[in-house]
């Protein structure tokens, strides 16, 4: 699964700390996300999606070869 979150949190100019504050997440989860080390919970992928004003499927898309 590849996602976005990095770009649409740096064009925000705002800190993994501040994201995961906002979404209720410690910055560890931000950073797992982001490295494509961790995929988000659906509640906490709706939560992303709805702090940057768009849906899901911008956020995250499969790789191929997902499922």
């Amino acid at each position: 699964m590849r996602n976005h979150v990095r770009e649409y949190r740096l064009e925000r100019r705002i800190s993994q700390a501040e994201l995961a504050e906002a979404v209720g997440v410690s910055r560890q989860t931000i950073n797992a996300i982001e490295t494509g080390r961790y995929l988000p919970s659906l509640p906490l992928a709706f939560a992303l999606a709805g702090f940057f004003g768009t849906v899901i499927e911008q956020l995250f898309t499969p790789s191929e070869g997902d499922a």
